[in-house]
């Protein structure tokens, strides 16, 4: 599969069709970026570099793709699948936390059992995806949506060890 079609098969499990320019997206090992042409020639030149442009993601074994959330952000303007939740949803989503139907405010696109969707807060500011856990439409109460990634994961990955005195 061609760099771009990894990260444009990502952004269509969002209703989201072509957002990037042909070209501007560069894989290096598991890892996709995008690149302005002046980065992509650099990168031509060096050879063995590591990190370059804008990070997107990444393919883990068993060929699952790990967006970035800078990719969340490029999709979210044109996403159909999306969700806006309310404060204290927000809060515990960006604390690693699952939403609950009681916190959501608003249904765009799909609400099918499986489907992905962005999670954005009532300023319109997305905080990262997740998937449906059961049809929206019939659910009264409970689980709505599992998190996938969201915005504090980067704080909580960087978070020091404990250490005990």
């Amino acid at each position: 599969m061609a760099e771009k079609d990894v990260i444009e098969s990502f952004a269509r499990l969002f209703g989201v069709e072509r957002f990037l320019y042909k070209g501007f997206v560069v894989k290096n090992g598991n890892r996709y970026f995008l690149l302005n042409q002046k980065l992509k020639n650099l990168t031509k030149k060096c050879g063995g570099w590591l990190y370059a442009g804008t990070f997107l993601g990444e393919v883990e074994r068993g060929g699952v793709f790990h967006p970035s959330v800078p990719l969340l952000f490029m999709i979210a303007e044109k996403a159909k699948n999306r969700i806006v939740i309310d404060d204290k949803a927000a809060w515990l989503f960006v604390c690693g936390r699952d939403i609950f139907k009681e916190g959501i405010l608003k249904i765009e696109g799909s609400r099918k059992k499986g489907d992905y969707t962005l999670v954005f807060n009532k300023h319109g500011e997305c905080l990262g995806y997740g998937m449906i856990v059961k049809n929206l439409d019939r659910l009264e109460g409970g689980l709505a949506v599992k998190n996938l990634l969201d915005v504090g994961d980067f704080l909580r990955r960087e978070r020091p060890a404990v250490q005990e005195t």
